[in-house]
């Protein structure tokens, strides 16, 4: 393989947008330090669908499909996370992402016993992850999810589609509900209220 071949290779890459951003994300996720976290905390969410204000962004972190990601007011994103969003997916407000955190809104077609996985394209199922989650470390989110608002998923779990109820504890491999944040004698925040 010629070295002309390889720079035509990175000419076509630098064309385009989704693969120029690609460049941009591993130049910039290593990056140590304050410096590192404000550099990539203003640089990568210009190419994100929509981003509120005050995201932060650690080191490690990877994006793929970032067109087509939502990602609201004060979301942090913890060190290596992978957000693959070519299927479609939206962060609300206040919402944290522990250390290893993955989530994923496609996934391989496999159902054609005839063909290679790998040949089979995708399925797209896009991802809902409401105001005021904690997602612990190394937690899966699978394709399809939806959390809602102010739920706190515990370390290492697998999260699967299926109905979960707002500020409930989260955990296990597949998600169950394990508790509720809320008590009986309080009521859920107002979450369209104004913050002061």
């Amino acid at each position: 393989m010629s070295i002309l071949y390889l720079l035509k290779r990175l000419y076509w890459d630098l064309k385009d947008p989704a693969s120029r951003f690609l460049y941009l994300n591993t130049l910039l996720m290593n990056v140590p330090g304050t410096f590192g976290m404000e550099l990539r905390s203003r640089l990568l969410p210009r190419h994100f669908k929509t981003c509120g204000s005050g995201v932060l962004i650690s080191e490690g972190v990877r994006f793929r499909g970032v067109e087509f990601l939502e990602v609201g007011n004060n979301v942090r994103f913890g060190v290596d996370n992978f957000i693959n969003a070519g299927g479609g997916i939206k962060i609300g407000d206040d919402t944290m992402l522990g250390p290893g955190v993955k989530i994923w809104s496609l996934n391989h077609r496999y159902e054609d016993v005839t063909v290679p996985i790998p040949d089979q394209g995708y399925r797209y199922d896009p991802v809902l992850i409401g105001k005021g989650v904690w997602l612990g470390a190394s937690v899966f989110v699978m394709p399809g999810v939806s959390i809602p608002d102010g739920c706190i998923v515990s370390a290492s779990t697998v999260v699967i589609k299926k109905t979960y109820k707002p500020y409930s504890l989260l955990a296990g491999n597949p998600c169950r509900i394990i508790g509720t944040r809320l008590r009986s004698t309080t009521a859920p925040p107002d979450n369209n209220a104004q913050h002061h």
